[in-house]
């Protein structure tokens, strides 16, 4: 609670400071500090490289799925076969076929957990990309237009924004013409 007041009073502070300056300066008056923000999530949504990104995981989790399910039906197939079959096998076999069942079973769900952290790693992958290369993106943008700073939507916790400010459409638009294939320019 401090820190939130320490900080607000720290912002309260040079939004005061920065007043009074401009009020000195008439140049400075003339040009007001322009501030924008990206949401980051709508630049993955509509942009070509994550909508691409996007596709490919998902590709990548169908794949996985066929795999479960083909496991899944396995699975059931030996628990049917073991219904119909169970009394006619000796204690020993049928055993031996429940244990395979159960070993069968670990393995798809530890299968399912690796597969679904190696689709996290992949989805965490994908965005640290698509915001190292918006990096450079926004910043080109920031200097071009004259932002003091540009902020992401979500991480700032912006408590009001101008739909004005909204840097996001131009941010995918320039993205996207970056992230072209060289063949298309």
């Amino acid at each position: 609670m401090r820190g939130a007041l320490a900080a607000t009073m720290v912002l309260a502070g040079a939004l005061l400071f920065g007043g009074a300056a401009r009020a000195q300066a008439p140049s400075a008056a003339a040009t007001p500090a322009r501030i924008g923000y990206v949401d980051l999530q709508r630049v993955l949504v509509r942009s070509q490289a994550g909508v691409a990104a996007r596709e490919q995981l998902e590709r990548e989790k169908a794949q996985m799925q066929r795999d479960m399910d083909g496991r899944r039906m396995e699975i059931e197939k030996l628990r049917e076969e073991l219904e119909k079959k169970g009394s006619l096998l000796t204690g020993d076999a049928r055993r031996e076929k429940e244990e395979t069942i159960e070993r069968k079973r670990r393995d798809a769900a530890r299968l399912a957990d690796d597969y679904q952290r190696d689709l996290v790693r992949k989805e965490q992958q994908l965005l640290a990309r698509v915001q190292q290369e918006l990096a450079g993106v926004i910043e080109r943008l920031g200097k071009q237009k004259g932002y003091y700073m540009i902020v992401e939507r979500r991480g700032a916790v912006v408590l009001y924004a101008s739909p004005e400010a909204d840097l996001t459409d131009e941010v995918v638009r320039a993205y996207d013409q970056e992230s072209a294939p060289k063949s298309k320019k």
